[in-house]
């Protein structure tokens, strides 16, 4: 029994943390995960075997409720590999992209009809449980496996409403080597910050999304310390639409049509960064995928 999960990275549009509703769109830094299943009878549990390079406590929380709930009362061995292009701790959702590839594999390899806003559920509540995600970061799974971008509710793990994004932008994305502490860390300080977020919210649900990235960027560079307004308005001078932090940070995400994103990443050469250009996810797998 042989199943693949596809998945994308994602960019924050607005923070979940000081409402519980946020909002992201995928990006086209792929993960891919393969699960082989080998079962051995109706009783007893499944024997997990994940590739060294990729076997952290999220994904074997991943793959063992995946197996729990996609091939209840069996049992056997299920051996996971897992590929991501995307940096980890950065604000680029990894962890939501890999924990929704590797539920969304299992679904398949047990041949199992869920909706991706299922997956995404099942990778929120792992995500919390795990204790990697204060929010359980619905939004940023979802947006990983499906084409624009999503307003969520994260308490409750419902789509509010989806915004099209235009093919003809992309994104400069500006990575520092530096890491993120985890979201539950901080959500006391975003907490206070509620007010704010609920402009960015409110613009996001009405379809302003470069109003709402703009309001969201303002309150976690505020809550985070980052300093990103000189090279945020670099961007602007240069053509970017919006730009904001992803996440928790540190990666700073520029929106702007493709021909202009170049000339985004010639910004502020003094800034420590990787710097690369990508284009907005169509859908995970690259067949256009609508959500239930």
């Amino acid at each position: 029994m042989h199943g693949v999960g596809d998945s994308t990275a994602a960019i924050t549009i607005v923070n979940a943390l000081p409402t519980g509703i946020g909002s992201a769109v995928g990006i086209d830094l792929p993960v891919r995960a393969e699960v082989e299943l080998h079962p051995a009878g109706s009783s007893g549990k499944w024997s997990v075997e994940v590739d060294e390079a990729a076997r952290t406590p999220l994904v074997v929380a991943a793959l063992t409720e995946a197996l729990r709930r996609f091939a209840p009362g069996s049992s056997g061995t299920a051996e996971l590999t897992v590929r991501s292009q995307v940096p980890a701790a950065r604000g680029l959702k990894s962890s939501s992209a890999v924990s929704s590839a590797v539920v969304l594999a299992v679904a398949r390899a047990t041949d199992t009809d869920v909706s991706l806003v299922e997956v995404a559920r099942l990778a929120a509540g792992v995500s919390i449980s795990a204790g990697v995600s204060a929010t359980g970061a619905f939004d940023d799974a979802l947006a990983g496996l499906t084409w624009g971008i999503v307003v969520t509710d994260n308490r409750r793990r419902e789509l509010l409403t989806k915004i099209p994004v235009g093919t003809d932008l992309g994104v400069a994305l500006f990575v520092p080597s530096a890491t993120h502490a985890s979201s539950r860390e901080w959500a006391p300080a975003f907490a206070t910050e509620a007010t704010a977020g609920r402009v960015a919210v409110e613009a996001a649900l009405r379809g302003d999304w470069v109003v709402a990235m703009r309001e969201n960027t303002q309150l976690v560079e505020r809550v985070m310390r980052y300093e990103y307004g000189p090279l945020r308005s670099e961007l602007e001078r240069r053509g970017a639409l919006a730009s904001g932090v992803s996440g928790m940070g540190p990666a700073l995400a520029a929106v702007a049509p493709r021909e202009r994103l170049s000339e985004l990443l010639n910004s502020d050469p003094d800034f420590r960064a990787e710097r690369r250009a990508v284009a907005f996810s169509t859908t995970a797998t690259g067949a256009r995928r609508e959500v239930p």
